[in-house]
């Protein structure tokens, strides 16, 4: 250990998304190939000494006790646990993290050492993995309210590749099996007989871990709250949900040093007469069994929305991959304009 193969793995999934900023610490580990990678692991995060990593990912992250803070990581998956290594400026970014990381004094004098913090989840802690809509996202759920969080990947790849890696590392797990095992099939254990939809798509590991996907009623739901963010223009049974991705809107920032701009996270949801933006809780739902009550905010909070016959032009930008694009819209005050106008001059 480790194969030449798994070093080539982990050093080609070591790279920070470029569009994202991380710490000078985090960039230090992201230039770390191959071996020096394994060692750093082994000297410095790994808790037992014959644990293997065996997965590398970076994606942004976000904690149950502080749902509107999304910081970077670097996701190492092992044979023991999943380690969020974090900037230290996440700690600094809200107040009331203190009692949650239990943190002392983490100043340094010495301007050339960074620190990192480290989230540690045991996989012997971890009970059940929601997988998102269109595998944008998975929310991984240990035992308390400390241990819930949700990596935002982006990207349906880097998601089903850490599920499969997750689900063979938790295949090694010993655990003892349930009292009395039933033995179900398929339609007893998903399919109600009164309506013949499925419920639930819940698939339950060897290890007892239970893997949670989007079942069609998500989408119903989606497309349910959609409509009625449209005020009812639109007829339900006709509006598709053509496409539904976690991307970033960009805003620039006037009056700094550089061309700098800043990204906030939107939920961006195509349908065949409008295009929407909405702010999505993507750490509460669906609600843990501890949760005492229900969260602050809804799963889906309309952040704008523009109808696609007003859509001007669309800009497109010649970077690579993250691609920046640009909708014009046509600014017309009054949307009803021809209609009203209809209505004054030959109705009462």
């Amino acid at each position: 250990y480790p194969s030449e193969f798994l070093m080539q793995k982990i050093t080609e999934d070591n790279q920070v998304p470029v569009h994202l900023h991380v710490s000078v610490s985090l960039q230090y580990v992201a230039g770390l190939k191959g071996r020096a990678l394994v060692e750093f692991f082994h000297s410095n995060i790994a808790e037992v000494e014959n644990e293997e990593l065996r997965h590398l990912m970076w994606s942004s992250v976000l904690f149950y006790k502080t749902p509107s803070v999304e910081v970077m990581a670097c996701v190492l998956l092992s044979t023991k646990a999943i380690y969020f290594l974090l900037d230290d400026s996440f700690i600094h970014a809200d107040e009331h993290q203190s009692d949650f990381w239990n943190k002392e004094n983490s100043d340094c004098e010495n301007n050339s050492f960074h620190l990192s913090c480290c989230f540690v989840l045991k996989l012997n802690d971890l009970q059940s993995v929601n997988v998102g809509l269109f595998d944008q996202y998975f929310r991984i759920t240990g035992r308390s309210a400390d241990h819930i969080v949700t990596c935002l990947t982006r990207d349906s790849y880097n998601t089903h590749t850490f599920i499969q890696q997750l689900m063979a590392v938790l295949s090694l797990l010993a655990r003892t099996p349930s009292p009395e095992p039933v033995d179900k099939d398929f339609y007893s254990e998903f399919g109600s007989k009164n309506t013949g939809k499925m419920e639930n798509y819940e698939l339950i590991h060897s290890s007892r871990v239970k893997f949670i996907y989007p079942n069609e009623e998500e989408i119903g739901d989606l497309a349910f709250l959609v409509a009625e963010k449209m005020d009812g223009l639109t007829n339900l049974p006709s509006l598709n949900i053509l496409l539904y991705v976690l991307a970033f809107q960009v805003n620039h920032v006037e009056g700094s040093a550089q061309n700098t701009s800043s990204l906030q996270p939107k939920t961006l949801i195509l349908t065949s007469s409008d295009l929407f933006l909405f702010d999505e809780d993507y750490i509460s739902y669906p609600l843990p069994e501890f949760a005492k009550e229900p969260p602050k905010r809804d799963k889906y909070q309309l952040a704008d929305g523009r109808r696609i016959r007003d859509l001007d032009r669309v800009l497109m930008g010649y970077q690579t991959y993250p691609q920046a694009l640009t909708f014009v819209f046509d600014d017309v005050q009054n949307q009803d304009l021809m209609q009203n106008l209809t209505l004054d001059h030959f109705g009462e």
